[in-house]
Formats: structure tokens, sequence, C-alpha cells
């Protein structure tokens, strides 16, 4: 599903797209444009890119917000990253044979998350909600257009319920909440922000205030998602909000930091040349998501950034790929830890209790006769200090003036909490790698 990253990276090429649309054609003008002041064009451009792009039907209403499909294809893509990069397997990637169940909080008339994620990935259902009845209706007949009842449910919810009502759609934990809240704090916000923009809205807004519209605006209804969750904590692995202003991003990354989180992520939707949108992630669990994924915002407060997650240093040029890794195999498979390397994919993790490293440590398990690590990676438990992620790659590069090979070894903290025991692993196999470079290199 890779295609899906690149799908929208330019504009939409609306003349290409009426030569398969004959509904969207009638509203595409001679410079191959689309009057996005229009609704009708608007409505009918998700309409087209969704059969189009996803072979998905639906029906969309002319009285709730209309969703744009590159948008919400882009929060599909940062949850996968999330989900997979913060696995702890091996390969760091998407594994076809997991199933995963997340709740969509406001699903909306279209109910285009749940459909979306579902085309993407064939082990992905989902559990939406909404306050909405007319949204509720219109979102389950499109499920059902779409043959989808089986991996996704629509649940009608009231304002007084959790947002995050496990009980309410009988599921113990999840995987992901996504959300989509409103912006603005009251309609007169939303009109005044409107007409003050320097440039009218590059689309016309169809959204009733019940999509829009919420007391405290985004920020307050992020922060009751972040208090709810702190009851919850790891029954949801990843809580997520879409946001619709960057200065929201800051003031509830700086809630998370006070309620003592460190696990969280921040990224921006960006397809196109259309508006931008924000998201953020939080995780009251240990498993780390990768930093193309939490570090996603630039330009944004350093000391807001969640901590730099990956380690990455340049083998010696006196070392090979196959020594070093050899080294990396021999120091890592004589520590007391878990540790599983996969030749083929020049990749190996480790998952440590605790500080196994260290001299202090090394020279105990040596006194005990406990040297040489666990290979059952099913058998790691619970109360894991430290998992790493380990790759060495070879990668070739073409200078002005000749060829060269470099070989990167990336070290990812992918579980735990203590930065400090992460950067001390790091520091130790630059060490020891440096270490093993051939003595009569030196002259």
């Amino acid at each position: 599903m890779e295609f899906l990253r690149s799908l929208y990276k330019n504009d939409v090429d609306f003349k290409a797209l009426a030569l398969q649309s004959k509904e969207l054609a009638k509203y595409v003008n001679s410079n191959g444009q689309l009057d996005f002041n229009d609704p009708d064009a608007v409505r009918q451009l998700t309409t087209s890119l969704l059969e189009q792009d996803f072979g998905l039907k639906v029906e969309l209403p002319t009285d709730r917000l209309c969703p744009p499909v590159p948008n919400r294809l882009n929060y599909i893509i940062w949850l996968h990253d999330l989900v997979d990069s913060s696995a702890g397997t091996i390969h760091g990637g998407y594994d076809p044979k997991s199933e995963v169940v997340g709740l969509d909080i406001g699903t909306g008339c279209c109910s285009i998350y749940p459909l979306l994620g579902c085309k993407a990935r064939p082990g992905w259902k989902f559990v939406a909600t909404d306050i909405d009845e007319n949204n509720v209706s219109t979102a389950q007949k499109n499920v059902k257009l779409n043959h989808l009842e089986s991996r996704i449910r629509v649940i009608k919810t009231d304002t007084k319920d959790l947002l995050f009502p496990l009980e309410k759609i009988e599921k113990e934990s999840l995987d992901f909440t996504m959300c989509n809240p409103p912006f603005y704090t009251s309609h007169e916000e939303m009109v005044q922000s409107a007409e003050g923009k320097q440039q009218k809205p590059s689309s016309v807004c169809t959204g009733t205030d019940v999509e829009m519209v919420t007391s405290g605006g985004e920020i307050a209804f992020v922060t009751k998602m972040i208090e709810e969750s702190l009851h919850l904590r790891t029954r949801i692995q990843w809580y997520t909000s879409m946001l619709g202003k960057f200065s929201s991003v800051p003031v509830l990354v700086e809630k998370l930091i006070k309620h003592g989180n460190h696990n969280y992520a921040v990224t921006e939707f960006v397809q196109g040349s259309k508006t931008k949108r924000w998201a953020i992630a939080w995780s009251w669990g240990d498993h780390r998501p990768a930093m193309t994924a939490a570090r996603g915002i630039p330009g944004f407060p350093k000391q807001l950034l969640p901590f730099p997650a990956d380690y990455t240093f340049t083998l010696p040029s006196e070392i090979s790929i196959d020594s070093a890794v050899a080294s990396i195999n021999a120091e890592l498979g004589s520590l007391r830890w878990y540790w599983s390397w996969d030749k083929s994919l020049s990749a190996g993790v480790g998952f440590a209790a605790e500080n196994v490293w260290s001299r202090q440590a090394r020279r105990k398990m040596k006194l005990a006769g406990q040297e040489g690590s666990y290979v059952n990676l099913d058998a790691v438990p619970e109360d894991v200090a430290l998992g790493v992620r380990i790759q060495a790659k070879l990668v070739r590069g073409q200078s002005e003036t000749s060829s060269t090979n470099e070989v990167p070894v990336l070290i990812s903290w992918i579980q735990g909490t203590d930065s400090v025991l992460f950067e001390s692993f790091c520091g130790m196999l630059k060490r020891k790698i440096d270490a093993s470079k051939p003595q009569n290199s030196e002259k």
C-alpha cells in the first residue's frame, strides 16, 4: 500500500479525473479547474475520488460536512506509521497478519476514516461513533453500500457519554482512537474566522454547528480526551486527534507533559497546495513510534518535540558491513537479554529488563554463569526497561568525483521510558564497533 503515500502528493488532476467520472466532468471548467465554492462540486469531487481511487461508493447529504479525501487519507497513513512502528517487531513495518481495531470519534455523515482504513488494511476494523442522528444514519448506509458491516460498526452516542465509551461499544481495549474535533468555540467565531482570512477559503464549508462548534473549541475537546485517557491508560495504545489550528498543538503537548506523558507524537498533514492540518497522538504504554511519525512538524519548538529516539552512526571505512554485523551479533549475543538477528533484513531487536551492558552488569553475569542471550522473543516479559531495533544497511552514493559506499547503523528506541538508558546503550554499541576496526589500519 505504499502507493497511498504518493496518491495525492500533488494536486488532483481534475481534467484526468473528469475523464473517468462523468458526474464530475460537468463541474470542471475549460481550464481544468474546479469551483471549490460550489458545494455540489465539492461533494462530487469527494464521491468521485473515493470511487475511482478506492472503489468506495458513498452518498453525501447536502447539509453535512463534506470530507476532503486527501486530508483524510493522510490521517490514515499516519496511523499506519504509529501502529506499525510501535509494534516492537524485528521488521519495524506493516504486519499483514496483525488484527487492529480503532475507534473513530465523530465519524460524520460519510464514515470516511473507517471506509478508507478498511480499504487500506484488510486486517483493520473500526467502531465509529457520532452524536448526530442523521450522521449515524447516513454513515451506516455508506457502510452497507460497501458491504463492510462485518468490519465497521457505527454507534449513536450522547454528549453526556464518554468520548472513549469502551463499555458501550463492548471493547476491553483498542489499538487506536482517531478524531476530527470541532474547531471553533462558537458559531460567531467560525464566521469571524472565515471573514478574517486574507484570502477566500479554498473550499466552501458545508459543516453544521454540531460538526464545527464545541464549547472551548478543539483545545477543550482534546483536553477532555487527555483527561479520560488518564483513567483508561493502556487499554488504548494510541490516542490521536486531528487539529485545525497549529496554535493548539503546543498547548496540548504541554498539557501531556504536565501529566507526565513523554510518549507522544505530533505531525502535519500536507498534500498538494490545500489547507494544512495538524495532529497529536499520545500513549501511556512504553512502545515508542518511529521518529518520522513522532516528530513530523518542521519548525516546531524543539523543547516540545518528543525525545529523538533514533541514533545513527556511520561505520569506520576500515570496517566492512559483514565484520560489523559479526561484531554486533557477538557483542549483543553475549548479553543477558532477549536478542534476535535477521540476516535477510540486516536487522535485530533486543529487549532488556535492566542495564545488562555496563561493566558491573557483565561482571555480575559472568560470576553467576549467566552469559549469553535468550532467543525466544515470544517469552519477553512485560517489564522491559529497554527495547531497541538495530539495522546496518549499505547505502550507495555518488559524489562529484567518485562513487561512495557508507554503512550507517541505526539504533531505534522501540520500548521503554528511560531515555538515559537508551543513550547509554547507543554509546556502548558505538564504542564497541569503533574498537573493532583493524589495528593495522592506523599508522
